[in-house]
Formats: C-alpha cells, structure tokens, sequence
C-alpha cells in the first residue's frame, strides 16, 4: 500500500470529522442538521476503519495516536448521545405520552374500574346483609383477628417494612401483569381478576365496617390505594384492549390490531410499573406507621389521588412553529 497516497485520500475524511466534532463539542449535538448527523455517523465508521488500517500497516504512531484520539471523540459524541435520547424518550413518554395513552383509552380504564366497583358494591352489600357471606372471600384468621381480637393486621409489617414493601411491589406487580395477560384469554381472566379484587376489597370494607374498624383501617388504606388501586384499574384496562383486538380487530386484521392495540396496553404498562413501586414504597413505609396520625394519612391519600388526576389530564399544547415541522 502506497501509505502517502492513502492518507492524501483519506485526509479530507478526518478534516471533516474533526470540523463536526468541534461544532457539537462547542454547541452540542442539538446544534446539528439531521444530514450532519448521520454524515456523524458515517464518518464515524469510517474513521473507525482507517485506524484499524492504519495499525495494521504500521503507517506511524503519530498517526495512530491522532485517528485513536478522532475515533475517540466520535464514540462519546455518537453513543452517548444516543443514550442521552434515549432518556430523553423515556422522559418524554412520562411527561406527556403516558397521560396521552390514559386519555385515549378512558374508556377501557372505566369498564375496568366499573367492573371492580360493581364487585366491592354486591360484596359489601352481602355481607352487610350475611355475615357468614365474608368466609367466602375473607381469609378466616382475618375474620377472628377483626371479630373476636378487634384488631387490624396492618402491624405485622412493622419492624419488617423494607421485605414487607419489596413483596408488596412484587405481589401488586403479579396481579397487574396477570391482569394484562388475562387479554389474551379473550379478557375472561382479566374480567376475573378486576372483578375478584373487587369482591376482596368490598368484602374486607364491610368486615372492618361491621366491627367499627372502618376509620383506621381506610386510613392505612388510602395512602398506597390511591396510587395501586388506579394502576390495577389501568392493568385491566389494558387486558381489555388486547381483548378488544382478539375479538374485535374492526377494520383491521387481526394482527394489525393486536399491534396497534398491544402498543396501547404496553405503554399503559410502563406507565403503571412505578406507580406500583411508589404504591409499594407507601404501603410499607407509611401506611402501617403509628406514628403519623390518621387525618395525615388520609392527607396524603388525597394530595396523591389529585396528583394522579390532574397528571393523567395533562395535554401537550402544540405551538404553531412545532407544527410547521411536522
């Protein structure tokens, strides 16, 4: 190989990455065309090739050390901005597409919600009506341990809170995921799921109600429920839409609903798994606590609820300029 030649050729290659890197390494990689940015990459590779070369024939250190520091700068520019994108998605998918996807799909999410409302409503109204209706659905030890001890088993996870949140995250995470899978058993499991949650949380409120538990054991309730009992409803919502398209693609075909669709399920999916950690956190930490007062916790179920609403309202006001881009 004539070493002169090849690197009269390939010089101007090196000039011109250098000359885009000392614009993004003065202004950032915002500051660059698309065009320059792939020209980015490109030359990137290339460059990448050249010292591979360049080492393999031995052309010079002096050389080698220049393409090693020209190829060096290219892979923090071209990969670390990729991640800085990447995080800039996920970012933005929380600023504003999560609350997107809940607008979208309102309706889902209020069939889901409906469906466990409709099963605490007949649990809560049976056993108001039987006692006996509660060992259908409630653990026995929780009926003495209400009944005969007048005692609520929230205190077993003192001492313990840090295992009690990370199972409680786990086990929340479990139904939720349970509950979306449930949609590819045409919604019949998922129908299951959000009813049978229903039935638990009617049938332990009329247990605490009965034995005028009601005050503390809806103050350790509030703070986490705020947050689970939403996502649970989201979770069935989006079992609902995988469903939706098994049974009722419309003008797709099947496979394209299950695509458009099952985006939408996912996305409420990846909204729903922090609101469960946070949830989780809350249940272990604060729920339990004695030593915040009801009222507070109560407080806090509310500040997090309107949080949540008025999160899951957010629209993005497009400006004008935006959508001359567009």
């Amino acid at each position: 190989m004539n070493i002169q030649r090849w690197i009269t050729r390939r010089e101007p290659n090196w000039r011109r990455l250098d000359a885009i890197l000392q614009k993004i390494e003065k202004r950032g990689l915002k500051s660059l065309p698309s065009s320059e940015i792939h020209e980015l990459a490109s030359l990137y590779r290339s460059v990448s090739a050249d010292l591979a070369r360049a080492k393999t024939q031995q052309v010079g250190a002096t050389l080698i050390r220049e393409l090693q520091k020209l190829t060096s700068r290219s892979y923090s520019q071209v990969y670390q901005g990729s991640r800085r994108q990447e995080w800039q998605a996920v970012a933005e998918f929380y600023l504003w597409g999560f609350p997107r996807v809940v607008q979208q799909t309102w309706g889902y999410i209020a069939i889901s919600t409906g469906i466990f409302v409709l099963g605490a409503l007949i649990a809560w109204w049976y056993a108001w009506q039987d006692p006996s209706f509660l060992s259908l659905i409630v653990p026995e030890e929780l009926i003495t341990m209400v009944r005969d001890e007048h005692q609520l088993w929230m205190g077993s996870i003192l001492g313990v809170e840090p295992v009690a949140s990370s199972n409680i995250m786990i086990n929340n995470i479990k139904v939720s995921f349970n509950a979306v899978a449930g949609g590819m058993t045409a919604g019949i499991l998922t129908l299951y799921l959000i009813f049978y949650n229903g039935l638990l949380i009617g049938a332990i409120g009329a247990l605490v109600g009965l034995n005028n538990l009601a005050y503390p054991f809806w103050a350790f309730v509030f703070p986490h429920g705020s947050l689970e009992l939403p996502a649970i409803f989201l979770a069935g919502a989006s079992g609902l839409l995988i469903a939706r398209a098994l049974l009722f693609p419309g003008q797709y075909r099947r496979v394209d609903a299950l695509k458009y669709y099952g985006f939408q399920a996912a996305q409420l999916v990846f909204g729903i798994v922090p609101l469960l950690v946070i949830a989780g956190i809350i249940e272990g930490f604060i729920s339990p606590n004695p030593l915040i007062p009801n009222p507070l916790k109560y407080l806090i179920g509310m500040i997090l609820l309107t949080f949540l609403i008025r999160y899951c309202g957010r629209t993005k006001i497009v400006k004008s300029a935006d959508l001359s881009e567009v």
